[in-house]
């Protein structure tokens, strides 16, 4: 390879594509899942080794100095919270879902993102010209002079939209009915509160703590939990903060450390509360430092992907015994917390009633809650057209954990992607919801559209879009409803060129 390298760097790729390719290849033409998915290790590896071989200085994204549209195979999230938001114009990348946890943390980061091209890195050299519309989940490369004015027109136009939005932001989200609806954000670190506050925020309905785990090369300690909390508390000036526990693994991060086994089927297996309830020591380090926390100021502690009562009682029961531990050490804690969990499984939707008798609030997280229901995996673009919030039957299982949220009076929220597409929001508010949580950018849009309906125009809408068939018809529907309202309603991300 060095002799190929002196003579030639083109030599030298070729070499290293005929060996790398070669063995990924035949990896992703074998029937075995566990070794197909072995190929994406070695391309890896290959642009790994490539740049050794061919001398390349290879910069961190984080660390750009110029403008750019990151095209790329596939992200992670540790890559997606890395990356400087004044550098990156846009994101585009070959896998990937809609609401994948990359695509989530950009649109939070208020990034352009289309993911799931499948092969655009094929097509897309460094240096050129690309458009990436958010909007109609459309890349255009090499744009000739008269798309490029078309588009930059438009983005121009976006950024009017976006400034009248940001104008009004601060205005309470009540309906025209003179109904008050509680738009709160979801967050990944204590940092995003201020964004969210100044985008009309009234709280935090979801903050992940397991982005603790992204930004560090080791595992987090008590105080490491304590202080981003803290951090939170003090930021959030009092209003709402929801903190769920630790909801490691599936595409978010692989906790090999925890696990003494491979995860074959990752969405399946040994994720979230599963991962905790079987890591007592992980679990309590999390929970002993949010109890320490909640002697400082108010927060609400919820549980994620509980799946039967069992769970959510040891949950219960791991918890009183850290207080229990507090207790006998002094240490000051809140003792009447608010214990939530979330709703994301069908048998937790289907057992509402019995799960609401055991907490004080629900908290509805959609983007598993979809894939769950009609068995379509949110990072898989290949059946991208599966995953719908649109289905009917996961609005039926929404407006069932409503009705039992109901009955129990307890609070029930929504914080999945679905609570920030306006056209959605409308379904919400007439099924019965007052509480949503979204990303920041999001916020002074689904605020708008509540300023611009009431509650009994969204009853009609949910009433009529309950009684469709199809996720298609429920769509169609309900767009022509919200350009009746907001005409120029964004639909999407902004535009990135680069």
């Amino acid at each position: 390879f060095q002799k190929m390298i002196d003579r030639d760097r083109v030599t030298a790729e070729s070499a290293v594509y005929a060996v790398m390719r070669r063995q990924a290849w035949s990896f992703e033409r074998m029937h075995n899942t566990y070794i197909r998915e072995r190929a994406r290790d070695i391309w890896d590896l290959e642009r790994h080794v490539l740049g050794h071989l061919i001398g390349e200085s290879r910069a961190a994204i984080a660390n750009l100095q110029h403008e750019a549209i990151l095209i790329a195979h596939d992200l992670t999230p540790a890559q997606t919270m890395s990356l400087d938001i004044s550098k990156i114009k846009a994101i585009a990348t070959d896998l990937g879902g809609q609401t994948s946890h990359t695509a989530i943390l950009a649109h939070a980061r208020g990034i352009p993102a289309i993911v799931g091209l499948e092969d655009l890195t094929a097509i897309v050299s460094a240096g050129d010209t690309v458009i990436v519309d958010g909007n109609r989940g459309v890349v255009v490369t090499e744009p000739d002079a008269a798309q490029l004015m078309q588009y930059r027109m438009e983005a121009e136009k976006i950024t009017a939209v976006e400034d009248t939005l940001g104008a009004s932001a601060q205005l309470p989200a009540v309906t025209r009915d003179s109904i008050e609806i509680s738009v709160m954000a979801n967050i990944e670190f204590p940092g995003e509160i201020d964004l969210a506050l100044a985008k009309g925020a009234t709280g935090i309905g979801l903050y992940r703590t397991e982005f603790l785990y992204l930004s560090s090369e080791s595992e987090p300690t008590e105080e490491d939990h304590l202080q981003a909390y803290l951090e939170a508390i003090r930021r959030v000036e009092g209003r709402p903060l929801t903190i769920r526990s630790l909801d490691l693994g599936a595409d978010k991060f692989q906790p090999d450390s925890f696990t003494d086994h491979h995860e074959p089927n990752p969405f399946l297996g040994c994720r979230s509360i599963r991962l905790c309830l079987q890591n007592l020591p992980l679990f309590k380090t999390q929970l002993r430092a949010l109890m320490r926390a909640s002697a400082e100021g108010p927060i609400n502690i919820m549980f994620p992907l509980i799946s039967n009562v069992m769970e959510l009682r040891q949950a219960k029961m791991i918890l009183y015994d850290v207080m229990e531990d507090l207790e006998d050490q002094g240490v000051p804690y809140c003792r009447d917390i608010p214990i939530g969990t979330m709703i994301e499984v069908p048998s937790a939707a289907l057992q509402a009633n019995i799960l609401a008798k055991e907490v004080d609030f629900f908290s509805i997280g959609t983007n598993d809650l979809i894939q769950y229901t009609v068995a379509a995996d949110r990072s898989n673009e290949r059946i991208a057209n599966l995953y719908s919030a649109a289905h009917p039957a996961v609005l039926g299982l929404i407006k069932d954990v409503i009705r039992a949220a109901g009955r129990s009076k307890i609070d029930v929220s929504l914080c999945g992607e679905m609570a920030g597409e306006p056209e959605f929001a409308m379904i919400l508010i007439g099924l019965g919801l007052r509480s949503l949580s979204v990303a920041p950018p999001a916020i002074p849009q689904v605020k708008k559209l509540i300023r611009s309906v009431s509650v009994d125009h969204c009853k009609r809408v949910a009433r009529k879009v309950t009684s469709f068939d199809s996720d298609r018809e429920v769509l169609n529907y309900i767009r022509v409803e919200v350009a009746k309202i907001i005409p120029d309603v964004l639909d999407g991300r902004p535009i990135g060129l680069g």
